[in-house]
């Protein structure tokens, strides 16, 4: 079986686990939902500076609410050996955390996608104006949360507060990602398109992750292994 395919089959098993489950997805929408809400009486949605900084607490909610998806990604594996087995099996690490990433980030995607309707609406800002951009930065940004998102789940898998760690771990390596994300998306969110001055920032975001995935898929194997 090539690498490419033993990726696709561990991305088909999470998605139907979840799927199956909705326990990560649902609870990271209902945490996303409540802190848009919790931000929009924090700051008045009619003020110019609110609609400044709305990119940046976009992304915020999106490193919170990505945290809960992240943290079942080999949680999940634990009970019966599951974990054990997986490492076990004829399969590299590299493909199972590929597959992995892959489902965590489609289950992101479509947090993402369905929240961003909820926060036009209660940020009284018009995020379709530079649709396509927007979705590149989202695309580039969500890829790198969920890669190191998914990297320290591996790390901390059998830590038993996990929970706590993987946050700890997680936030200070996404601190590039989530700068770049923002400038762009509060550009983007103020209706301007990407310009020469923030081309630096889209190049940051691809090659973060360029770096990452070739550093992850090559230090996954000692990670799970030892």
């Amino acid at each position: 079986m090539g690498f490419f395919r033993q990726a696709l089959v561990i991305t088909v098993k999470d998605l139907r686990a979840e799927i199956r489950t909705k326990e990560a997805i649902n609870a990271s929408f209902a945490f996303a939902l409540v802190i848009l809400v919790l931000f929009s009486f924090a700051f008045d949605p009619l003020e110019d500076t609110t609609r400044d900084i709305s990119g940046g607490l976009l992304w915020i909610v999106f490193a919170f609410a990505g945290t809960l998806i992240l943290n079942r990604s080999f949680a999940r594996e634990l009970p019966n050996d599951c974990l054990d087995a997986l490492i076990a099996a004829p399969i590299s690490g590299a493909a199972l955390f590929l597959g992995k990433s892959v489902a965590n980030y489609l289950l992101l995607l479509a947090v993402e996608l369905v929240s961003l309707p909820v926060f036009g609406i209660f940020y009284n800002v018009r995020w379709t104006t530079q649709f396509w951009q927007l979705m590149l930065v989202l695309v580039l940004g969500t890829w790198g949360l969920t890669l190191i998102g998914t990297f320290c789940s591996a790390l901390t898998v059998n830590i038993r507060l996990r929970e706590v760690m993987l946050p700890m771990l997680t936030y200070p390596a996404l601190v590039p990602v989530l700068m770049g994300s923002m400038q762009l998306t509060m550009t983007l969110m103020a209706g301007k398109p990407i310009g020469p001055d923030m081309v630096p920032w889209l190049k940051l975001l691809a090659g973060f992750d360029l770096v990452f995935t070739a550093a992850s898929l090559v230090l996954v194997e000692i990670v799970l292994v030892g």
